[in-house]
């Protein structure tokens, strides 16, 4: 039976365990240059340490103002290369694999002067009201995700994901809610994402694989619902995108905390939809900080990948600490064989 610790290949990545780390904005970036630091290679490599199969680099902004805040890390310049080689040679140094999720927070860039989005429409009554998009602005969006995963590459990065939910750029190109274009980009809502795609997916590697993180439900009146996800993300696959990382909300109150009623495998349903639907593999996320549910999901086949937030945040050893739970790890650090159950 496939289990949590059975190793997964994707292309031409091929991950020791299902045990993924998914992107977590660390609001770290000291010089607000988007240059990661320090605590971004500790945190990321300890994590590699730590038994991780696949870590994913938080959003990272392909372009200034595509930040949540200048805090955040930035792709947008060639001098970002080198922080970022460090922590991919450092994860692969301790048997992981490594990811970056590229994207553009649109309307919801709190430092930008002023933020875009697809339409001037802002996100809350306290938030600024973004600039809708030229056709020329759209164009350079779509260069500047295609330049960041180039660098990405340059940066020894063994796949790149791209940011489609929680309410940013492509999210809010994609939904009805946020796009109320009259040009072509607002009469056929996936044309942005379906375009971010194709760019990106030409500056990688043949045998890298294209991951995409979409929000396969709005918790909002009026919001979208899984039946219309699915038919977005069916274009998002046939312009490339090779998995699907499942979550949801983000075009309203309800963001990344799922809100007061979510509980365990609240999202787990909708990335089984989405794997069900298209024949694509698919990444779990939402309070999974249980080894065994963690486990079942996989051993069920409801999705191939398994991602732990708030768990990897307080438990850099997460992955180390399930496995050793659930049977007893194979492969140690050999400086830490003394404080983990081995198998014999």
């Amino acid at each position: 039976m496939t289990d949590l610790f059975t190793p997964y290949e994707l292309k031409g990545m091929r991950l020791k365990n299902r045990v993924v780390m998914p992107p977590m904005c660390q609001y770290a970036v000291e010089l607000q240059d988007g240059i990661p630091n320090d605590w971004h290679y500790v945190h990321y490599v300890s994590r590699a340490v730590g038994g991780t199969g696949l870590i994913i680099v938080e959003m990272t902004g392909v372009h200034p103002d595509g930040r949540i805040t200048n805090k955040d890390t930035g792709i947008w310049s060639d001098k970002h290369i080198e922080s970022f080689r460090k922590i991919t040679s450092g994860v692969h140094a301790n048997g992981g694999k490594i990811g970056i999720q590229l994207g553009h927070a649109g309307r919801k860039a709190l430092d930008a002067e002023p933020p875009v989005a697809p339409s001037a429409i802002p996100f809350d009554e306290r938030s600024k009201t973004p600039e809708a998009l030229t056709i020329e602005g759209i164009e350079g969006l779509i260069e500047d995700f295609s330049e960041g995963a180039r660098r990405a590459v340059e940066a020894g990065f063994d796949t790149v994901e791209i940011h489609g939910a929680h309410g940013y750029l492509i999210h809010q190109f994609h939904s009805p809610l946020t796009n109320i274009r009259k040009d072509k980009y607002g009469s056929d809502l996936a044309l942005f994402g379906e375009r971010v795609v194709t760019a990106v997916k030409e500056v990688l590697p043949a045998d890298m694989p294209l991951l995409m993180r979409v929000s396969a439900k709005e918790y909002v009146e009026g919001g979208y619902d899984a039946e219309y996800a699915l038919g977005i993300c069916r274009r998002y696959k046939a312009a490339g995108v090779d998995m699907f990382h499942v979550s949801s909300g983000g075009e309203g109150p309800i963001g990344s905390n799922g809100g007061p009623n979510a509980g365990p495998a609240y999202q787990v349903d909708l990335a089984e939809y989405i794997r069900s639907g298209l024949q694509v593999p698919v990444i779990a996320v939402g309070r999974l900080e249980s080894f065994q549910e963690a486990q079942s999901i996989v051993n069920e086949e409801q999705a191939e990948l398994v991602a732990i937030g708030r768990g990897m945040l307080s438990d850099p050893y997460w992955a180390l600490h399930a496995e050793e739970a659930l049977g007893g790890v194979n492969d140690v650090p050999k400086p830490y064989e003394r404080g983990v159950w081995k198998r014999k």
